[in-house]
């Protein structure tokens, strides 16, 4: 329990990296506070908006650990295979976990209440919602937060889950490299009328790729899948601006048709496409979790699982530091988070770059060389297993909470 205004940790964030910070903390005994302008009854909406994420196999082990899956599993739509296609060209590549599955759909507006309500009943978490912060510092013996209406907090180390525009890494004074893709993600969500068969389809065509994947049957019973449609930024305005009609009719075309006629059904929305990594992930009583240190394309569908082990990691490492006594802040044990993470962060940031690089290069030349290179995967088991692993978050060396219980 926090003791009065101090605490062990004070998170700025509730998104889902801060609030699964903040239970993951709880269950090695820390006090934690989480500060957000959000209000709570944004974060208690379930009404789904058409945004949903994919969770990797491990990401979903981490909300089982927390005793969050037996909420969401009905509402959880597994992604059993994924099939890769160079435009609407023959031949695709298939990536088959085969009972393990590669990981589930998941309407983020259900994940994100699930993590308010368990953080505001754990007796160990202070949840500061609605809060204007007019001040923030940190010194050699902690980190002070004062709000606009006068409240002052203070804690042994304080976390930035705040997005990528991250006042904590300001504070600390940690750089940021990035650059524009000069695209834009649109999403929203559809049915089709034809079953998605727990599939994850990503189409790559040179202005961007389409992502189609599976979500639960609508209440009609008409099967239903969340899209990621990635376009350049010149274009962005004219896709967004179509009417539901006319943009469905352009998802149909781009998908071939083999989901039969797609129907939008829930607002678009969309956002500019950046590769930003912060050159550090630690300072001084501070560390950086999620889009605050690293923000890659959605090509992979990879983004949400990256910050959700850099909460793992670190709950670990902070963890075992509290069981041996250790200042949450002390710097070597948050040097030894972010050498555990940042290898992993800028693998996956390269990899998605090469691929929307790789994919974005147009003409009979480049697709050719794709196709082989393709088919060559598709021939090779290592390969393979290497890609699936990738997918499911099982690769390298994981923490204790992606783990499967005893």
């Amino acid at each position: 329990m926090t003791q009065g205004n101090h605490s062990d940790i004070l998170i700025m964030g509730a998104g889902p990296a801060g609030l699964s910070l903040a239970l993951a903390l709880a269950r090695h005994g820390l006090s934690v506070r989480v500060i957000d302008r959000i209000t709570p009854d944004t974060l208690a909406d379930t009404a789904f908006d058409g945004r949903a994420s994919a969770l990797a196999s491990t990401s979903w082990q981490m909300l089982q650990n927390l005793g969050l899956a037996d909420s969401l599993w009905r509402d959880a739509c597994p992604i059993d295979r994924i099939a890769v296609s160079d435009g609407l060209r023959k031949g695709s590549l298939d990536f088959d976990a085969g009972v393990d599955g590669m990981g589930v759909m998941l309407p983020n507006s259900l994940l994100r209440s699930a993590l308010y309500q368990a953080a505001r009943d754990d007796a160990d978490i202070d949840l500061v919602m609605a809060a204007d912060i007019a001040h923030r510092s940190v010194d050699a013996h902690r980190a002070t937060v004062i709000l606009a209406d006068g409240r002052e907090f203070t804690a042994s180390l304080t976390v930035g889950a705040e997005g990528r525009a991250s006042p904590t890494r300001d504070l600390a004074g940690i750089g940021l490299s990035q650059w524009s893709y000069r695209q834009r993600g649109i999403v929203t969500a559809v049915t089709m009328e034809r079953g998605h068969q727990n599939t994850a389809f990503e189409i790559f065509y040179p202005d961007g790729p389409l992502a189609i994947l599976p979500l639960n049957d609508d209440d009609e019973g008409r099967p239903m899948a969340s899209i990621v449609w990635t376009v350049p930024e010149g274009k962005a305005d004219a896709w967004t601006s179509l009417s539901d009609r006319a943009f469905g009719a352009a998802l149909t075309e781009a998908s071939g048709g083999f989901l039969g006629q797609i129907t939008p059904v829930a607002p678009r929305s969309s956002w500019p496409l950046t590769l930003c990594q912060a050159s550090d992930m630690v300072a001084p009583r501070i560390a950086l979790v999620g889009d605050s240190a690293h923000i890659i394309h959605p090509i992979a569908g990879q983004g949400l699982n990256l910050g959700l082990r850099d909460v793992a990691a670190l709950a670990d490492v902070l963890g075992e530091g509290a069981r041996l006594g250790l200042d949450p802040g002390d710097l070597a044990q948050l040097q030894r988070y972010q050498q555990w993470r940042m290898l992993d962060n800028t693998m996956m940031a390269s990899a998605t770059d090469v691929l929307n690089r790789l994919y974005g290069l147009p003409g009979k030349a480049p697709s050719l060389v794709r196709r082989i290179g393709m088919q060559l995967v598709g021939r090779t088991g290592l390969i393979r297993r290497f890609i699936i692993d990738e997918a499911r978050g099982t690769s390298g060396d994981l923490p204790e909470l992606l783990m499967a219980s005893d």
